[in-house]
């Protein structure tokens, strides 16, 4: 099946010979921006089923709906290697560089996106329908067939008191001794049970520093001599930890 067929995010559950309804926005586009045309083929899939190919069944000028054909890539292919099950735990920034940072860490692979409220964040409320949607567009585009789950902003405290210790915590410490992260990571495990916490663009306040130091199953990584912002710092460790784990092959 070709790579190049566009790939659309649905939410009904898929099997062939089925028949979907998509929304106004969805039509709109397949059919005015696409000029899509009854049988054109395209890719759906809805982070449960796999992927399948459907074609599209206009209704009338301005609307259709989608017929699925045959499914081209399962969940999982079977013999794969358990997916990373890794959390990405980041304190919210400015609007256009949270919408890149939802996007790499998508295409990413993280399983979990977790915006966390910390003593120096400087961003007030965030736009959770928007996040959903910059993570549909980065699966759509990226071709990847699982999608993050998002949870609701919660204060670095309610995260750390509610933890599970089941999962490790890669703490990207500024403050920490230069080092190899490599080094660092290099003991990891795909099957671990793993996080990623990033920080705003102040760092972390003293106290949340001594906090996520003295706590067991903490791991204090440097990411280098130089200061970066906390998009950048986000792709640049999310990278390092799917590199030890063996998620490039």
């Amino acid at each position: 099946m070709s790579s190049s067929l566009f790939r659309l995010f649905v939410e009904p559950g898929l099997s062939s010979g089925q028949t979907i309804e998509i929304s106004r926005e969805q039509q709109h586009y397949l059919l005015n921006v696409l000029r899509m045309k009854k049988g054109s083929s395209l890719l759906v899939f809805n982070g449960r089923d796999g992927e399948w190919r459907a074609e599209v069944l206009p209704v009338s000028r301005k609307k259709c709906i989608l017929e699925v054909i045959e499914q081209t890539r399962k969940q999982r292919a079977d013999g794969a290697a358990p997916l990373p099950d890794l959390h990405y735990l980041f304190a919210p920034i400015k609007r256009g560089r949270l919408d890149y940072m939802v996007q790499k860490a998508t295409e990413l692979g993280v399983s979990h996106i977790q915006p966390v409220v910390t003593d120096y964040t400087n961003v007030g409320r965030v736009k959770m329908a928007r996040m959903e949607a910059n993570i549909i567009e980065a699966a759509e585009q990226c071709g990847i067939l699982r999608l993050p789950s998002l949870g609701e902003p919660i204060s670095l405290d309610k995260v750390l008191d509610g933890w599970d210790m089941g999962r490790k915590i890669i703490f990207c410490d500024e403050a920490a001794a230069l080092s190899s992260p490599l080094e660092a990571l290099g003991s990891l495990q795909r099957h671990e049970k793993l996080a990623v916490l990033i920080g705003p663009e102040g760092g972390f306040s003293p106290e949340e520093s001594a906090r996520l130091r003295g706590r067991e199953g903490v791991l204090a990584i440097s990411l280098g001599p130089r200061i970066m912002r906390a998009d950048t710092a986000a792709v640049a460790a999310l990278s390092l930890v799917n590199a030890c784990l063996g998620d490039w092959v």
